[in-house]
């Protein structure tokens, strides 16, 4: 695994009282690779000195100012970084001791906690020491009761001030504009636009409670085109793959690292979009040692179809399929490749039967059973 620093920070609190108070308690890490830092730290200060003047990027400073928030992230999405959040809809949190705070904030410790340090073993984690931060110094605490070095190793933890951290601060802005995305007292007709510039650069955002549900991602606005059960059935196959799958290996790490990009791809892009390779191929890369090849990316993708997960392709990319023609374009495509390789066997097949006077049937083995077969009636 290749080493990267985090920087976190938070979102909301964990009050109950939603009438005054925020809906949703967010928390963002960015991830950068350890040999990006420095461009990484350049361009921030260059967007901090040029948006902010003497002081530090906040999203609390921008507020719902929603054109300069755009101008800024289109300025941030730029640098080489990736984001990873937990998004807690307090709203449908209805156990009674996650009113408790630290019952709220040792939940919501370990799910942060398992993702980050089981993603990226060799994380340095940054976060703010100062202000209302209280999730974040309680993340410390939990770090360092729960951190075994052995496991971790070259693992470490930082608390430092935002105003002198970069890192935070870009953080900060990350989570603040989730908030403008998720939060009730927050969304506006804005909260779309910003979800498209930022895309890109998530990695996951780790919903809770889950919503692996596909009324989640039903779509109002359609053609004719479209067809709610193709869509329903392809997030079906995705959602319970991600809830039996865990990372044992690479491969099952990228593979469900896939599967979250793509379906974050599926809610904030027009469901027709489809979202190229080297795109996918960049996220899964964030915390890879060897680079992810393309070829290792098409078999990755053709294992999952193995198991039963519906994805559409085409010249433009990958997407969730959601339409009759992406199936059957890609059944097209599968019937351009499959139909004329088995003509060339069968060709092959009858050359060496005439050869040796029907004395060697190529296929004449039981591993080729089911071939020999099908090969039989395309001859029929």
């Amino acid at each position: 695994m290749k080493q990267v620093i985090a920087f976190a920070d938070e979102f909301g609190n964990n009050s109950f009282k939603f009438s005054s108070e925020s809906t949703h308690f967010i928390a963002a890490a960015i991830i950068v690779n350890i040999e990006d830092l420095d461009e990484f730290y350049n361009g921030v200060e260059n967007i901090r000195a040029k948006y902010f003047q003497t002081g530090e990027i906040k999203s609390s400073k921008i507020k719902d100012n929603y054109t300069r928030r755009k101008i800024i992230l289109n300025e941030i999405v730029k640098l080489k970084f990736n984001v990873y959040s937990v998004v807690v809809d307090k709203t449908k949190l209805y156990s009674e001791g996650f009113k408790f705070k630290k019952s709220f904030y040792k939940y919501l410790n370990g799910i942060l906690y398992k993702e980050l340090y089981k993603s990226f073993p060799q994380l340095e984690l940054k976060v703010d020491e100062h202000g209302g931060n209280e999730f974040m110094l309680e993340f410390k605490e939990y770090v360092k009761q729960n951190h075994i070095r052995t496991l971790f190793e070259g693992s470490d933890f930082f608390v430092s001030e935002s105003k002198e951290e970069l890192g935070v601060q870009v953080a900060d802005l990350m989570a603040g504009t989730l908030g403008y995305i998720y939060d009730e007292h927050k969304k506006s007709s804005f909260s779309d636009s910003f979800m498209g510039i930022i895309s890109n650069k998530i990695i996951s955002i780790n919903h809770f409670p889950k919503l692996y549900k596909t009324n989640e991602y039903t779509e109002f606005s359609t053609d004719e085109f479209y067809n709610q059960a193709i869509s329903d059935l392809s997030l079906r196959s995705i959602f319970d793959y991600l809830d039996t799958t865990s990372s044992d290996t690479q491969l099952i790490q990228d593979s469900i690292s896939f599967l979250k990009v793509l379906v974050r791809y599926h809610e904030s892009n027009h469901y027709k979009n489809y979202t190229t390779a080297q795109e996918f191929i960049e996220h899964l890369n964030v915390n890879r040692e060897s680079k992810l090849s393309k070829e290792q990316f098409v078999n990755m993708v053709g294992s999952l179809r193995d198991k039963g997960i519906l994805i559409a392709s085409s010249r433009e990319g990958y997407k969730i399929p959601t339409s009759n023609q992406e199936i059957k374009k890609y059944v097209q495509h599968g019937n351009s490749i499959v139909i004329p390789l088995l003509r060339r066997i069968s060709v092959c097949r009858e050359a060496i039967l005439l050869a040796t006077n029907n004395s060697l049937d190529i296929l004449d083995e039981p591993e080729f059973e089911t071939l020999k077969d099908i090969i039989e009636k395309l001859r029929a």
